[in-house]
């Protein structure tokens, strides 16, 4: 089948991807996080944006795999990690607005939209504990999901991941108190430090777990 897309242009990368795609993600992704509480806004993307291609760039930029290494699936999986989120969405909207559709919409390629889609259902903490194996096999054809996984875990973690827990029980949960929210940290915060991808990020999971394990209390100096 020939392939309807226009040839490679001034307007286009060198992949044949709009030039500008990211930016129109960014956007659309700007306008869609806004009705979400302040512990999943559009401050909360950019964070595991900037992280993503922090991390990309000292640690997996240049490992070797037969698929290669997408920097534009990257950043465009760390923009969209949080659309469709089923703690904020009906499972109807989920189906409506997938990942791949607002791509295609936006000028990219079937291929590049299925590769940030795949990407983007595989990046969270619950995905990769219901099925650890389908993450492994993922992170085997679509190594960027490292980096998108590990800003994101980086975010959940230390000062702000406690102020993120606490705003997202205040707003998502008002009927629970802090005691529950606290629970949450000992649930899943304190796993993190495992299923970071990279070691020299471990550490900073680390120095969190054995926070909490202390019962959230420092040690005297």
């Amino acid at each position: 089948m020939a392939n309807s897309r226009p040839p490679v242009s001034a307007e286009m990368d060198c992949n044949g991807e709009p030039w500008d795609l990211p930016l129109s993600v960014k956007r659309y992704v700007e306008a869609y996080m806004a009705r979400f509480d302040a512990s999943h806004d559009f401050q909360h993307i950019l964070r595991v944006w900037f992280l993503s291609k922090y991390i990309s760039a000292n640690e997996y930029e240049f490992i070797p795999t037969p698929q290669g290494y997408n920097i534009t699936a990257l950043e465009l999986a760390a923009l969209l990690h949080d659309v469709g989120d089923k703690k904020y969405s009906t499972p109807e909207e989920i189906s409506k607005h997938p990942v791949s559709k607002v791509l295609l919409e936006l000028g990219a390629s079937p291929e590049l939209a299925f590769k940030v889609q795949t990407i983007v259902k595989h990046v969270s903490y619950s995905a990769e504990t219901k099925d650890p194996l389908a993450v492994e096999e993922v992170l085997l054809q679509h190594p960027e999901l490292a980096a998108v996984q590990d800003a994101d875990r980086l975010d959940a973690i230390g000062a702000v991941g406690i102020g993120r827990a606490f705003t997202f029980g205040g707003a998502m949960r008002p009927e629970t108190n802090m005691a529950e929210t606290i629970q949450h940290f000992t649930e899943k915060l304190e796993r993190l430090e495992g299923m970071m991808k990279e070691n020299k990020w471990q550490g900073s999971a680390l120095g969190v777990s054995r926070f909490f394990a202390r019962g959230g209390k420092r040690r005297p100096l």
